[in-house]
């Protein structure tokens, strides 16, 4: 990237901002009606009070928000800022992925991850579930984009790439589906949903096994804190139910853009320290 004009980098950075709000808004059309087995391309957007279906002039994203001020031109019913919030999301984070590997395959892997990722967290949210599509459908494609693209994991050539791959979805799932049995053993009821086992196979497909260790240390840390802080702050009982899934992705989509180079400062600490 740094070898292209300044006008086309920028040029560019502005685009994927644009593109990423407007996949932004496809992605509240799946996160509406896939958990309701609905068609995401029929029928078009329509309004969930009145039904009506919303103009292109209202659809544009985050700027029909602001300028309809919250509110659907038809009924006035309230339009949730859940919508603009991932439509400016989705264009974050896609512009963080095209600033760290710019002009690469790498960077619509990562773009379709994200994506995944927060189609995920935001299911889970809202029904405590995370779609198969998601999490089956990632390791399929995590699989076949290693063999396809081995630089996803640092190497030339599709079998080792696809190993990696593998051996990745195979940690992943197989850690968090040992978490699961032994908390079922040790408190007598489920304590990890199987959609987080198979959602971080899914990213260990795209990952490797370093993006796994990774993942699960820091969903781990963002978990802890977030359960300890509802708890005290919100009244939460120690055993209430709370969506894991996002602390995975958040996780995952940190190492996408920045767990290789904090992993090999880790490595590096850690064979100083030794």
């Amino acid at each position: 990237m740094h070898d292209l004009p300044p006008d086309l980098v920028t040029l560019i950075s502005i685009t994927v901002l644009i593109g990423g709000a407007c996949i932004g808004s496809f992605l509240n059309v799946c996160i509406y009606r896939i958990p309701n087995e609905q068609s995401v391309v029929h029928p078009r957007s329509r309004c969930p009070s009145c039904l009506h279906p919303i103009a292109w002039y209202d659809n544009i994203p985050i700027v029909s928000y602001v300028l309809l001020r919250g509110a659907c031109r038809h009924c006035g019913s309230t339009i949730s800022w859940r919508y603009p919030l991932v439509e400016a999301l989705t264009s974050l984070l896609f512009f963080l992925v095209w600033r760290q590997y710019g002009w690469d395959p790498r960077t619509l892997v990562f773009m379709l991850f994200v994506f995944g990722l927060l189609l995920a967290t935001f299911v889970d949210f809202d029904h405590m579930i995370i779609p198969d599509r998601v999490s089956l459908g990632g390791m399929v494609i995590g699989l076949a984009i290693s063999a396809l693209l081995p630089t996803l994991h640092g190497e030339t050539r599709p079998l080792p790439a696809l190993i990696h791959s593998a051996t990745g979805l195979a940690v992943g799932f197989g850690l968090l589906w040992l978490v699961s049995v032994l908390g079922k053993l040790m408190f007598k009821k489920d304590a990890m949903g199987f959609g987080d086992v198979k959602l971080l196979g899914a990213i260990g497909a795209f990952t490797g096994w370093e993006g796994v260790v990774f993942t699960i240390m820091i969903s781990s840390l963002l978990g802890s804190v977030v359960g300890l802080t509802l708890i005290i702050v919100g009244g939460r009982e120690w055993q209430s139910r709370i969506p894991y899934g996002p602390y995975l992705a958040i996780a995952a989509i940190l190492w996408a853009l920045w767990g290789p180079h904090w992993w090999g400062l880790y490595v590096d600490w850690v064979q100083a320290a030794g």
